[in-house]
C-alpha cells in the first residue's frame, strides 16, 4: 500500500532544510507519468477490448513494465514481481529522465542479488489503473480527454487478468516465482489462485487473505479528503495550473496512509517529542518534527502520483476477498499449488500476522507450514527495509 520510494525503504528521520527546499514552487494539478514524458526504462505492451468485473469495459488498454536479466530459451526461468498501492515498475536502477527516484527494490533484484537477474528473467508491471505508464483515470479516453473519474471501476482480480494478458503477449505460459508485497501480494495471491498452472513458485509478503472492515475504513477516509478537496471539482482537474490541482487531499490522503505504514515504535524513537526548529510548538507557531516529516511527504507525494488513480486503486483494493465467490478463503487457498512464502511483520499495524498465518495455513504447499514473522520496528514497510532477511527468505524460496 506504499509509495515504494525513499521515504518507505529507509527508516524515518527529522525533516532537513535542504529537504523542504526540494520542494519549493506549486505542484502540478497531478504527478502522474504521461505520453511525452521521458520513458526511461519503461516498455509498453497494449491490448483490446477489457470488459471488467464491475460490468464496465475498456476499449483498449495498455501495461508499463520493466525487465532485467533474459529470458531463456525453454522460457522457464521468468519471475513475476508486483508492486503496492502507489509505486510502479522501477524495482531497480538509477533516478534519471522518467524516473525521479531510484528503484524501491534495488537491494534485492539485480546480478548476484536474492533474486539474480544472472539467472532469472524479471518482469515489472505498473498495474492497470496505475499512474505511471499503464492506463488509467489520467490516460486520454476516446473523446480525447482524460477517463478521470469515468475511468471503469477495477478489482485486483481485473489488475490480475490484465498482468495475464502481458504474460501471454511475452510468451510465458508459467512463472517461475510470482512474487508481491502489500497490494502486490493480493495479486500474487489472486495469481495462485486463478492461475495455479502458470505458478511455480509463490511469495505473499506483508498481505492479508481479504480486506477488512478496518482496513476498508480506514481506506474511506483517505479517500473522502481527497473528494472534499475543492480544487478536486469531481476529478477533472487535469487542465488546472500548478498549485491548483487536488494535492492537498492528496497530501492528507498520504498522510494518514503514512501512520498505517510504520509503527508507533519508530515513530516515538525517531521523533520523541522534537521540535522541527527552535520555534516551541506550545503556542508559539512551531512544529513538532513528526508532524513536518508527515507534511513533507505527503507533498512530495503529490509530485510523483495522481488523485483520481489514487482512489482507482484504493478501491481496487477494497474488493480483495481471495474467497469471494469460491467458497471462502480456506477454499480458495487450497487451489494454490505453488511452493509458497508468505512473510509478516509483527509491527504490522495496517494488515496484522493474523492474515499472513491464515494465508500460510490454508496452502499446502507453503515452506514451513506457517508465516514466517520478521520481528521490525519499522511496521508495514518492513519488507521493504529489512532487505538482507526479506532477500535470505526469498533466496530460500527460489532455490531448485
Amino acid at each position: 500500500m506504499d509509495w515504494q520510494t525513499s521515504e518507505d525503504t529507509v527508516p524515518s528521520a527529522p525533516i532537513t532544510e535542504a529537504d523542504a527546499r526540494s520542494l519549493l514552487g506549486r505542484p502540478p494539478a497531478t504527478g502522474a507519468w504521461r505520453d511525452g514524458d521521458p520513458v526511461g526504462d519503461r516498455r509498453f505492451a497494449t491490448f483490446g477490448a477489457f470488459p471488467t468485473e464491475g460490468g464496465g469495459a475498456l476499449p483498449g488498454f495498455r501495461l508499463a513494465y520493466e525487465t532485467w536479466g533474459e529470458l531463456s530459451p525453454s522460457r522457464d526461468n521468468a519471475v513475476l514481481i508486483l508492486h503496492a498501492l502507489t509505486g510502479d515498475s522501477h524495482v531497480r536502477g538509477p533516478a534519471g529522465p522518467g524516473h525521479p527516484t531510484s528503484g524501491w527494490w534495488d537491494d534485492i533484484v539485480g546480478p548476484g542479488a536474492p533474486i539474480d537477474t544472472d539467472r532469472w528473467f524479471v518482469v515489472a508491471p505498473n498495474m492497470l489503473g496505475g499512474c505511471q505508464g499503464s492506463t488509467g483515470p489520467s490516460s486520454i479516453a476516446a473523446d480525447g480527454y482524460e477517463w478521470g473519474q469515468r475511468f471503469p471501476y477495477l478489482t485486483v482480480r481485473d489488475q490480475v487478468a490484465a498482468q495475464r494478458r502481458l504474460s501471454d503477449t511475452l510468451g510465458i505460459d508459467t512463472w517461475a516465482a510470482v512474487l508481491g508485497g502489500s497490494m502486490g501480494g493480493m495479486h500474487a495471491l489472486e495469481w495462485a489462485v486463478t492461475h495455479p498452472e502458470r505458478v511455480d513458485r509463490l511469495a505473499v509478503l506483508s498481505a492479508p487473505p481479504v480486506n477488512t472492515a478496518d482496513q476498508i475504513a480506514l481506506n474511506s477516509v483517505q479517500m473522502e479528503a481527497i473528494r472534499i478537496d475543492p480544487r478536486f471539482q469531481g476529478g477533472a482537474y487535469y487542465d488546472a495550473a500548478d498549485g491548483d490541482g487536488p494535492h492537498r487531499g492528496l497530501a492528507l490522503a498520504r498522510r494518514m496512509a503514512l501512520l498505517n505504514y510504520r509503527s508507533p515504535t519508530e515513530l516515538n524513537q525517531r521523533f520523541q517529542r522534537s521540535w522541527q526548529s527552535g520555534v516551541s510548538p506550545l503556542g508559539h507557531g512551531g512544529r513538532f518534527a513528526v508532524a513536518s516529516y508527515l507534511d513533507f511527504h505527503g507533498n512530495k507525494f503529490t509530485r510523483r502520483f495522481d488523485a483520481n488513480s489514487y482512489l482507482t486503486l484504493v478501491e481496487a483494493m477494497n474488493s480483495h476477498d481471495i474467497g469471494r465467490d469460491r467458497g471462502g478463503v480456506e477454499d480458495a487457498l487450497a487451489r494454490v499449488t505453488a511452493k509458497t512464502l508468505v512473510l509478516g511483520i509483527d509491527s504490522d499495524r495496517l494488515f496484522p500476522v493474523d492474515g499472513q498465518r491464515r494465508i500460510a495455513r490454508g496452502i499446502r504447499t507453503a515452506m514451513t507450514g506457517d508465516a514466517v514473522v520478521l520481528s521490525s520496528d519499522f511496521g508495514h514497510d518492513g519488507f521493504l527495509i529489512e532487505t538482507p532477511t526479506v532477500g535470505d527468505h526469498l533466496r530460500r524460496l527460489l532455490e531448485d
